[in-house]
C-alpha cells in the first residue's frame, strides 16, 4: 500500500502547525510521519509537534523548495518511503514556494520507486493578514496558485466580510482549488478521505525560493524571567520590521509560555519548561534589524540577552 502524502503550505503564522496537530489527533491510530521545515536553524514548530508516536524529520535553515535544501528534501522523502507510513505530512516553511513540487516528487520516484500517493497541497490563508502578505511576498501567491485546497483561518476575528475578501482574492489566483474555513483547527476533516489533486490548477514551474531571496533569521537567547508587560512592549516595537516572531519565554509570575507574533497580534500560551528562553525573528529588512533589536530590548527589558545568526 502506498503512503498518502500531503503538503501543507501557507505564509508565516497562518496556522499550519495548529491544523497539522488537529489532523494528527484524528489519525492517532495510524502510522504517521512528518517532515517539518523552518527557515531558521531553531525549530520552534518542531518542538511543538514532537511526539513519541510520530516519526519526524526536521529540515531547517532554508526552504525545502530552494536549491539549498531541495536535494535534502528529496532524500528525506526517499528515506521516509522505506518506513511504510500510512500518512506522511510535509509542513513547509511559511516562505516556501512549492511551484516545483512535481519535479521533486518525480525525483523521489526515481530514487525510491512509486511509494507515494500524493493526496494534495493544502494552503492556509490567514484572513487577518493575507492581503498584506500577498503584497509583501511573491511566495504567498505561488502557494495559492499551486494548492489543491485553500483553508481560510482566523475568520472568527475578521467576520464574514473579511472571509469573503480573502475568498475572492484566492479565487482570482486559483479558480479551481477547493476552499474551506477553519477556526483554531476546527473544521470538517472529511477531505482526508478524498483525492484533492482533482482540484489542480497550475502546472509546475521554477520556485522563487533561492539562496538570494532567503530572509534573514536571528535568534535571541535569554536566561531567567522577564515581565510579560516588558516583553510585550519589546515585541510591539519590533512588529513592523519582521514577518514573524515566535519562541518560548519564562514569564515572571506566569511561568513558561509559547510566544507567537503575526502582524500586530501577540499571543501567549502556557507551555512546558524549555530550559532557557528563545525567540526567532524573521526579518523584513535583513541584518539592519540587529541594531533595533538591541536598542529596543535595552529600553524595554534591560536585561542581558544574546543574539545569534
Amino acid at each position: 500500500m502506498k503512503t498518502k502524502l500531503y503538503l501543507l503550505t501557507g505564509f508565516l503564522g497562518s496556522g499550519k502547525t495548529t491544523l497539522l496537530l488537529e489532523m494528527l489527533k484524528r489519525l492517532d491510530n495510524k502510522k504517521i510521519g512528518v517532515i517539518q521545515n523552518e527557515i531558521g536553524k531553531i525549530s520552534i514548530d518542531g518542538e511543538i509537534l514532537r511526539n513519541d508516536d510520530i516519526q519526524m524529520v526536521e529540515l531547517n535553515r532554508g526552504s525545502i523548495f530552494c536549491s539549498c535544501l531541495k536535494l535534502n528534501f528529496v532524500q528525506a522523502l526517499a528515506d521516509m518511503a522505506e518506513k511504510d507510513f500510512e500518512y506522511l505530512f510535509v509542513e513547509s516553511s511559511g516562505i516556501g514556494d512549492p511551484s516545483n513540487l512535481d519535479e521533486i516528487l518525480k525525483a523521489v520516484t526515481v530514487i525510491a520507486g512509486d511509494k507515494y500517493e500524493f493526496k494534495g497541497a493544502i494552503c492556509l490563508a490567514d484572513a487577518i493578514n493575507f492581503e498584506n502578505q500577498l503584497e509583501e511576498d511573491e511566495a504567498v501567491e505561488r502557494q495559492i496558485k499551486h494548492c489543491n485546497m485553500a483553508i481560510i483561518t482566523k475568520s472568527d476575528v475578521t467576520g464574514d466580510e473579511g472571509f469573503e475578501k480573502v475568498l475572492n482574492k484566492i479565487k482570482e489566483i486559483n479558480p479551481i482549488c477547493r476552499v474551506e474555513k477553519s477556526v483554531n483547527g476546527v473544521m470538517d476533516y472529511s477531505f482526508l478521505d478524498e483525492d484533492l489533486v482533482q482540484y489542480k490548477w497550475a502546472e509546475s514551474e521554477e520556485s522563487t525560493n533561492s539562496v538570494e531571496t532567503k530572509p534573514k533569521t536571528l535568534f535571541l537567547n535569554f536566561e531567567g524571567e522577564v515581565e510579560q508587560e516588558k516583553l510585550t512592549a519589546f515585541l510591539e516595537d519590533m512588529a513592523d520590521d519582521v514577518y514573524r516572531m515566535k519562541g518560548f519565554f519564562n514569564l515572571k509570575g506566569e511561568g513558561w509560555n509559547q510566544v507567537d507574533v503575526v502582524g500586530k497580534k501577540i499571543d501567549y500560551k502556557p507551555c512546558s519548561d524549555k530550559g532557557n528562553s528563545q525567540l526567532v525573528f524573521i526579518s523584513k529588512k535583513g541584518p539592519a534589524i540587529i541594531k533595533k533589536i538591541f536598542s529596543s530590548w535595552e529600553e524595554r527589558v534591560g536585561l542581558e540577552m544574546k543574539l545569534k545568526n
